[in-house]
């Protein structure tokens, strides 16, 4: 398609009237009439007809004008976009987050990008991990921010970054403590308590943890959303488990105490993404935020 002939079109069409459109293009209005007729000739259909003393658009003209409004206003807002500043371009960090991953330790690993010297502007999408690879595989996230690795039997070329790992506490509602944690673990026989859904890769480890300890633990639910198991904890429904690092953010904010430490459980986290050499500086600065966050953290990041 000749896109000079398709401006003309959608110039002529915005004006009402050829005169008016050849003044805006600044050709004859003859010259315009015969590129309209070889854009009809060449599309094979007639985009305008006589109407009155001017002209409408035809059926086919009708159709044809949203998609040249979208062309052409898209064009518009490129064009402007390129004329600003080049210090006010954001370069954008498109990080997928797997819904089991704690948002505060999503927040916390993701923050420092928004630091940088260079402008950075963060687009986070959450769901299941399929979801979140099928993006990356066609280049639509940069990351993938996971609490597994993620087993490499994807058809494209992926890498599992490990970021590092915590341990867990037990957390529960003063009322809760006073009535189960005199003799702990021993006391929690018949407690109730909330887990992670099956899809964590907490689920079957506080599983084992209960049953190491020989208690019929009464389990009153099980959440995808760890925010929500923390609401229904602070309710006072059940005992939960959540980050150690987290202690003071989940203290204060769901008004809960911890109980104990969870020595044997802990929560790895891994960046998954398509390079093993990273030159992406929100990736480098999350990966620096892992260090200090998580403190033994072993990652397996390379830079260029």
């Amino acid at each position: 398609m000749n896109y000079k002939h398709l401006r003309y079109f959608w110039t002529i069409a915005k004006a009402g009237s050829m005169s008016r459109a050849s003044e805006i293009l600044e050709v004859s209005p003859q010259t315009l009439s015969g590129q309209i007729a070889l854009f009809e000739n060449e599309l094979g259909i007639t985009l305008f007809r006589k109407a009155g003393r001017g002209i409408e658009l035809t059926e086919a003209g009708q159709l044809a004008m949203p998609y040249a409004e979208d062309i052409f206003s898209t064009g518009n807002q490129l064009e402007q976009h390129l004329k600003l500043n080049p210090n006010q371009h954001k370069r954008t960090f498109k990080v997928g987050i797997v819904d089991v991953v704690p948002k505060s330790i999503a927040y916390k690993l993701l923050a420092p990008a928004l630091k940088l010297d260079e402008p950075i502007k963060i687009i986070c999408r959450e769901n299941k991990i399929e979801p979140l690879l099928g993006l990356l595989a066609v280049h639509k996230l940069d990351m993938v921010l996971t609490d597994q690795p993620i087993a490499n039997t994807t058809d494209f070329k992926s890498v599992n970054h490990l970021l590092g790992e915590c341990n867990l506490s037990l957390f529960g509602t003063p009322n809760l403590i006073a009535q189960y944690g005199t003799n702990y673990p021993a006391s929690l026989q018949k407690a109730p308590f909330l887990l992670m859904s099956d899809d964590s890769n907490l689920h079957k480890p506080l599983l084992k943890w209960l049953n190491k300890h020989n208690l019929a633990a009464n389990i009153m639910g099980e959440f995808d959303d760890s925010a929500l198991m923390k609401a229904f904890g602070q309710a006072g429904v059940g005992f939960f488990a959540g980050l150690s690092v987290l202690r003071e953010e989940i203290e204060h904010q769901y008004q809960v105490k911890k109980l104990l430490d969870l020595t044997d459980i802990k929560q790895t986290f891994y960046a998954f993404t398509m390079h093993k050499k990273i030159d992406h500086p929100a990736i480098i600065a999350l990966n620096n935020a892992a260090k200090e966050l998580l403190g033994h953290s072993r990652s397996e990041f390379i830079r260029d």
